[in-house]
């Protein structure tokens, strides 16, 4: 598909009910209000068009942009240009699907460490959840490296910006549900860190209580262990 066609196709695809929805979660008005369920429609049919989601990155549009990180090709998003999109970052929903992006280049690892760091609340929000995404895929990070992430988390959380406590929450959550010796050390910090707040707009979604979360997957886990041998 053509950079024209897949605008086009973006924008019939766009509903108002959407665009009511995705304000409300802090989109800007710059969006057709695309459906996932389409977006990855689009995906099937496009499969990966790096100069495609270069131009669809460009135009500015917020669908557009969360295709483009759908059909980037990772192996061939360079260090700039990650820096570059993560600049423009604009709302939780694209920070969102920016991530999920980052964790598929070989860049994921350099970037965490700076993006954490970042004053800029989407680029962090952006650091801490490849943090989460390392704690629940990346079998390869060791344990010591995920306890500094959780006494960083326990300093720095109730002095963070917005999404960037959800973000460093939803990691803690991650890093408990690794092994037990994470667990135990996630728990611990997160009695003494306690409620976390956080703003989620005129939305019904709510920040989850990690040590609830925790012990609520190991026992998902552990009953479907069970059916797995019954």
């Amino acid at each position: 598909m053509t950079y024209s066609e897949v605008m086009r196709a973006l924008e019939e695809m766009g509903t108002a009910q959407n665009r009511k929805v995705y304000a409300r979660r802090g989109v800007g008005a710059n969006m057709f209000g695309v459906s996932y369920a389409n977006l990855r429609k689009l995906e099937r049919m496009i499969n990966t068009d790096h100069a495609l989601a270069r131009r669809l990155w460009a135009s500015g549009n917020h669908d557009a942009r969360v295709l483009a990180t759908m059909v980037a090709d990772p192996a061939a998003t360079d260090a700039r240009t990650l820096e570059a999109w993560a600049g423009t970052l604009d709302s939780y929903v694209l920070a969102d699907a920016f991530t999920g992006l980052v964790a598929r280049t070989p860049h994921a690892d350099k970037k965490v460490e700076r993006w954490t760091k970042s004053k800029q609340e989407f680029v962090g929000q952006v650091g801490w959840s490849l943090i989460a995404h390392r704690a629940l895929s990346d079998m390869e990070v060791g344990d010591a490296y995920l306890e500094d992430h959780v006494d960083r988390i326990e300093a720095e959380i109730h002095r963070s910006q917005n999404r960037v406590r959800h973000a460093m929450n939803q990691a803690l959550i991650a890093i408990g549900v690794r092994n037990a010796r994470l667990e135990r050390k996630a728990l611990a910090a997160a009695k003494r860190i306690g409620k976390v707040d956080v703003d989620h707009g005129e939305t019904g979604c709510r920040t989850p209580d990690a040590s609830a979360y925790i012990a609520k997957t190991k026992d998902h886990r552990a009953k479907r262990k069970g059916k797995a041998r019954a």
